[in-house]
């Protein structure tokens, strides 16, 4: 388990996360290439993207992240980032970095990397401000109520469902009410956000940047698409008075940069790929990066189990899972004729976790056969031979539908993943807010036992908050943070102050103790 703390500024200056949210404008890497310009789309310029500044302000040749196992840094407290040279570059040479390139097998076989969401970062977001938040196979958001861990989750459903291709009104529904209480508008009136992610994959990791104006009228005012240090698409409002942002991306052919007018209410990442014809190594590139940041992103499932919803019994269909788990018999129905190993495993799970002796997961269809209902079945002998699911707490209920989803995948929760893509080269991420809800400790175990075991396979991660209260984790410590527990080690944190022997000063307990794929950060720890 790795264990890393609260928020982390996000200082790299780039256009696209170091404007002032008051006015969200574009984080085009050329202000000399951004004149407005009105020429039929496939009009090429000479002139090409500037790479993205690093935190020194030149060019950004590599990748900057908190290291795995460290702590990241707190909200509004810099500290001293590791620096990863970006792929196809020798550190210290004068050369620039290779052509993006693929690393799998076509069609995705063995050994193929699938895209998936290594980094949220919530620049003006919320609550939040310069947060940088990395993701693991498992990650769980730790914090107090208020502490930022359900806007984390939305902004990540906002970039899932931009990237897609959804429009902007739909993804964001709720957009006035993201921009931070802290921004002001500018002379025009004009207040945003900006959010982004890293989608690592084939090509190594891609950079996406969004910025977004929500007052007085909602629209992508900025996008950038970064690779390997060179930003392969920019996009820049130049004409409020017109539903279009001008975008830049690379061609290097004859001319280095295409641009165009694209609409201003669709994610101009999830375009390219019908834009882009593909003809020279430039537009393979930002093909390539663009696509893995389409597939990284859009296989989403936001899980939010309803007890009160799971109980009667439900209809006979054909078993898709809905985001509230109210036709958790029917899913439960199709598992137990199309997969029974999966269905056992399923029952081993329900009875390490559900009062009671259990021995199997039933069902009990109606007499006409058009509805069926969940049962647990009990030890021979037992009072009652099976308890029905509508008669289980809350809380058993929602441990039984998370392990469900779990243990299934896209074809059996209702997502809506890239059929043009091959299965063996996606991964879908599973948002579970309040993970931790209704569940006691045991519970808890069982759930992130599953959880890190499923998701070290590749095909499936969890993006989950729990409560400040949530220490029970496997391979923690016994004792909180800082404290000493029964076994004699040290809480999660380590001593106060402790420094890496690398001298990066972020602080990690030398007796914790790590459990693989799961990564815990810290919302509530040293904010301001």
């Amino acid at each position: 388990m790795t264990l890393t703390g609260g928020t982390a500024p996000d200082r790299t200056p780039d256009r696209a996360s170091d404007r002032s949210p008051s006015s969200p404008s574009t984080p085009a890497s050329d202000r000399s290439a951004g004149r407005t310009s009105d020429r039929a789309p496939g009009h090429s310029s000479a002139t090409a993207p500037t790479a993205a500044p690093d935190a020194t302000g030149a060019p950004a040749r590599g990748r900057t992240y908190a290291p795995a196992g460290g702590i990241v840094p707190a909200q509004g407290r810099p500290r001293r980032p590791v620096v990863i040279p970006a792929p196809g570059r020798v550190p210290g040479s004068a050369a620039g970095p290779a052509p993006v390139a693929a690393t799998t097998r076509r069609g995705g076989g063995p050994g193929a990397a699938r895209p998936a969401v290594t980094e949220l970062r919530l620049s003006a977001f919320g609550t939040h401000r310069g947060t940088v938040l990395p993701l693991g196979p498992v990650t769980l958001l730790r914090g107090p109520s208020g502490s930022g861990k359900s806007t984390a989750l939305r902004a990540y459903e906002v970039l899932a469902a931009l990237g897609a291709g959804a429009g902007l009104a739909e993804a964001l529904p709720d957009a006035a009410d993201r921009v931070p209480e802290w921004a002001r508008p500018d002379a025009q009136g004009r207040r945003g956000f900006r959010i982004g992610c890293t989608v690592d994959g084939p090509v190594g990791p891609v950079r996406l940047d969004v910025a977004v104006q929500a007052e007085p009228s909602l629209r992508i005012v900025g996008e950038r698409l970064t690779a390997q240090g060179r930003v392969l698409l920019a996009t820049a409002l130049r004409d409020p008075g017109r539903g279009t942002v001008q975008a830049e991306w690379h061609t290097a052919g004859s001319t280095p940069v295409t641009r165009a007018p694209l609409p201003d209410d669709l994610l101009a990442t999830a375009l390219l790929p019908l834009r882009v014809a593909g003809k020279t190594q430039g537009q393979r590139d930002v093909l390539a990066a663009a696509e893995q940041v389409v597939v990284g992103l859009r296989s989403l499932f936001p899980c939010d189990p309803q007890p009160r919803h799971m109980r009667a019994p439900v209809p006979v269909g054909e078993g898709r899972l809905r985001r509230d788990c109210r036709n958790l018999a029917e899913v439960l129905h199709r598992t137990a004729t199309e997969c029974p190993r999966r269905h056992a495993r399923l029952a081993a799970f329900a009875a390490a976790g559900c009062a009671g002796p259990v021995t199997g997961l039933g069902l009990r269809e109606s007499a006409e056969g058009d509805t069926v209902q969940a049962v647990l079945e009990r030890a021979a002998g037992a009072a009652g031979a099976v308890t029905p699911l509508g008669r289980l707490g809350d809380g058993e209920l929602r441990y039984l539908a998370l392990g469900l989803v779990l243990l299934t995948g896209p074809g059996v929760l209702e997502v809506d993943p890239a059929t043009e893509v091959p299965q063996a080269m996606q991964t879908l991420t599973v948002l579970a807010d309040g993970l931790d809800r209704g569940l006691d400790k045991r519970q808890m175990r069982a759930l992130l036992s599953l959880a890190g075991e499923v998701c070290a396979t590749g095909h499936l991660r969890l993006v989950a908050t729990v409560g400040e209260g949530v220490t029970d984790v496997p391979g923690w410590p016994d004792g909180p943070d800082g404290e000493e527990g029964a076994d004699g080690s040290r809480g999660v944190d380590g001593p106060r102050g402790a420094d890496r022997a690398d001298g990066a000063g972020t602080r990690v307990g030398a007796n914790a103790r790590h459990v693989p794929n799961v990564v815990v950060v810290d919302l509530g720890r040293d904010r301001t």
